[in-house]
C-alpha cells in the first residue's frame, strides 16, 4: 500500500546518464525516453552493448577497472568508441554481424558480434580477449517478478532492472560518514546512477512507492545491493578506497545479503515518454 505525499513535497530530477555499454563512462544528458529496456537517447539505449569475454561471459570493471576510461560517443547509425591509447573506431547499431550467446548474472541472453575490429581494439586495450555485443532486442530478458510484481520490466544488459535511481541528499550524507573516515568525497559517477534526484531527504528513495508525472510513472522496486565497482575512479581507471565496508556497516540489507544504495526502477506507466532534467515529481509513499 501507499499514499500520497501529505506534503505535497516535489522531487526535481537534477541530472540524467545512460551507458550504452556497460562498465565505460556514461553521456551525461538533458532529456531521454523511457524505452522498453531503460533510458534510450541518441539512437543508444542504456547497456545497449558490453564487452564480454571468449566464453561470452560479460566483462565489468570489476574485472577490468581501465573499462571506466573508454569513452562512447553517438554518431549516425551507432557509436564511436574512444580510450586512452584505443583510437577512435566507429560500431553501427543496425549492421547484420555473428549471433552469440552472452552470459549476465545468470542469464544466457542473445547478442550480436560488433566485428573484428572492435574485438581487435578490446583485446588490445584490455590486455586479454575480448569482443564487443550488441544486445539482440528480439531477446526478452526480464526483471525478476518476486520484486517487479504485475510489471514486465525488460532489460539490456544492465545488473537485472532497467533504471536506477539515487539522490544527491544521500550522496551527500555518504560523503559525510566517508570524510570523517579520512577520504576525499565521492562523486555521483562512482554509483553509475541513470535518474538522480533532488529535493528529498537522504535514502528517502528507499521509502517511495512512486514517482508520478503528468506523462509517466516509475515505481522503485528493489533496493541495489553494491559491489566493488564504487572504489574505481571513472575519471582514471585506478582502484582505490572502497565505500563498500563504510556502507555495509550502516546500510547492510539482511535479505539482499549486501550494502544497498539507490533503488531500482522500473516504468509503472508512460513508457515512451520524455524525461528530462527539471521536471518535478510527486512523491507517494509506501506504508
Amino acid at each position: 500500500m501507499f499514499f500520497p505525499n501529505p506534503d505535497n513535497k516535489l522531487a526535481t530530477i537534477a541530472s540524467l546518464h545512460l551507458y550504452p555499454v556497460k562498465s565505460c563512462r556514461g553521456l551525461d544528458l538533458d532529456a531521454a525516453s523511457l524505452g522498453p529496456r531503460g533510458l534510450e537517447a541518441h539512437g543508444l539505449g542504456d547497456r545497449q552493448w558490453a564487452v564480454i569475454d571468449p566464453d561470452g561471459s560479460v566483462l565489468t570493471q570489476r574485472e577490468h577497472p581501465a573499462l571506466a576510461l573508454v569513452e562512447p560517443r553517438p554518431v549516425p547509425g551507432g557509436l564511436a568508441l574512444s580510450a586512452p591509447g584505443m583510437p577512435s573506431f566507429e560500431v553501427s547499431a543496425g549492421a547484420a554481424q555473428t549471433a552469440v550467446r552472452a552470459g549476465i548474472w545468470g542469464d544466457d541472453v542473445g547478442a550480436i558480434d560488433a566485428g573484428a575490429e572492435a574485438a581487435a581494439r578490446f583485446s588490445a586495450f584490455l590486455g586479454a580477449p575480448a569482443r564487443l555485443a550488441r544486445f539482440d532486442d528480439r531477446e526478452k530478458r526480464r526483471s525478476n517478478p518476486r520484486y517487479t510484481r504485475d510489471i514486465e520490466a525488460l532489460n539490456r544488459f544492465s545488473d537485472g532492472y532497467p533504471i536506477l535511481v539515487l539522490s544527491l541528499a544521500s550522496l551527500a550524507d555518504l560523503n559525510q560518514r566517508w570524510a570523517r573516515a579520512g577520504s576525499a568525497p565521492l562523486p555521483m559517477n562512482r554509483f553509475r546512477p541513470n535518474v538522480v534526484l533532488d529535493g528529498i531527504d537522504p535514502y528517502a528513495e528507499d521509502h517511495l512507492a512512486s514517482l508520478e508525472h503528468a506523462g509517466f510513472a516509475l515505481r522503485p522496486v528493489k533496493a541495489c545491493a553494491r559491489c566493488s565497482i564504487p572504489s574505481v575512479d571513472q575519471a582514471t581507471g585506478v582502484v582505490g578506497p572502497a565505500p563498500l565496508e563504510l556502507l555495509t556497516a550502516y546500510r547492510f540489507n539482511a535479505d539482499l545479503q549486501g550494502a544497498t544504495f539507490g533503488q531500482n526502477v522500473v516504468v509503472a506507466r508512460g513508457t515512451g515518454a520524455t524525461i528530462r532534467i527539471g521536471q518535478q515529481l510527486e512523491e507517494r509513499w509506501n506504508i
